[in-house]
């Protein structure tokens, strides 16, 4: 089995932490359409979004206001990095060049020819 560095498969940090949230938003949607990750991994997304909507909580916002809101990020954070972490490596890489491609059009040049034109005139003096 192919080891894993987190390091290729987290999202790059580009345009600050709100583009890096939709990026890991983008980049769970399309992992969730994945046919190669495995159904138990994609229940660990929808738990963690389940544990946001369900009234109780471990920590009420009332009682607790600040660390009420704290656990609701915390678990949607620890639920995003461990699902992207279960996900085959190569998968996530793959999703991970997509997106990186329609941030970055530059990072996507594997298809462009590096060439010279002339300008060819029919007309002869």
């Amino acid at each position: 089995m192919t080891e894993k560095k987190p390091s290729e498969i987290m999202v790059s940090q580009q345009g600050g932490v709100v583009r890096n949230v939709i990026n890991q938003l983008k980049l769970i949607f399309r992992l969730m359409g994945d046919k190669r990750v495995s159904v138990l991994a994609k229940a660990i997304p929808l738990g963690a979004f389940a544990y946001l909507l369900f009234p109780a909580d471990l920590a009420p916002n009332i009682a607790l206001p600040v660390i009420g809101v704290l656990d609701d990020a915390a678990i949607l954070w620890l639920g995003s990095y461990v699902f992207t972490e279960l996900c085959p490596p190569e998968v996530v890489a793959e999703h991970m060049k997509a997106l990186s491609a329609n941030i970055n059009p530059d990072a996507a040049q594997d298809d462009v020819v590096d060439a010279e034109t002339t300008e060819v005139n029919d007309k002869q003096p």
